[in-house]
C-alpha cells in the first residue's frame, strides 16, 4: 500500500506541474487575486500557504543570515524574484498575526469554451476574519402517517 500518494496531478507530468504551480503562486503573490480553474486553485493553495509561512519565518528571524536562508528557500520554489521580494517586503507583514488560512477560494461559473469549473483564489486581507458558518437547522420529525381506515 502506497501511503501519501495523492496529489493534485492536473493531468501533466511532475516537472510541468511544479512549473505551473510556481507560476500560479507568483501571479497570486503579485496580484493578490487570480482567476483559474478550480482544480488548479486547489493545487496552488497548499503551495502558496507554505511559501507565506516561509516568508513569515524569514521576517520574524532576527539575524540577516536566517532571513536570507528563508528568502532563498522561497525563491527556489517560486522562481520569480519580484514576487518573492514583494512577499517578504509587504505581504508577509500582513499575515504576521495570522496562524494560517492565507488564501480563499471562491467557485465561479463554468468557462464558456470547455465548461471547466473556474474559481477565484485570493489572499485574505490583513484583518479579514473567516465568515461565520451557519448553524445547521434541526430537521423536523415526520409525523407518522395515519393508516387507512378499514371498513
Amino acid at each position: 500500500m502506497r501511503h501519501r500518494s495523492h496529489r493534485h496531478t492536473l493531468g501533466v507530468k511532475k516537472e510541468h506541474r511544479l512549473s505551473l504551480v510556481a507560476n500560479l503562486a507568483a501571479q497570486l503573490i503579485t496580484h493578490a487575486r487570480i482567476r483559474t480553474t478550480l482544480s488548479r486553485a486547489r493545487a496552488v493553495r497548499p503551495f502558496v500557504e507554505k511559501i507565506i509561512t516561509l516568508a513569515k519565518k524569514g521576517v520574524a528571524a532576527g539575524s540577516p543570515s536566517v532571513r536570507l536562508h528563508y528568502y532563498r528557500l522561497a525563491l527556489s520554489r517560486v522562481r520569480d524574484e519580484t514576487a518573492v521580494s514583494l512577499l517578504f517586503k509587504e505581504r508577509a507583514a500582513a499575515f504576521a498575526n495570522r496562524k494560517g488560512g492565507y488564501t480563499r477560494i471562491y467557485k465561479l461559473d463554468a468557462r464558456r469554451g470547455d465548461a471547466a469549473e473556474t474559481a477565484l483564489i485570493e489572499l485574505v486581507g490583513k484583518d479579514d476574519v473567516a465568515p461565520a458558518k451557519p448553524k445547521p437547522r434541526a430537521r423536523k420529525a415526520k409525523a407518522p402517517e395515519a393508516a387507512p381506515a378499514q371498513a
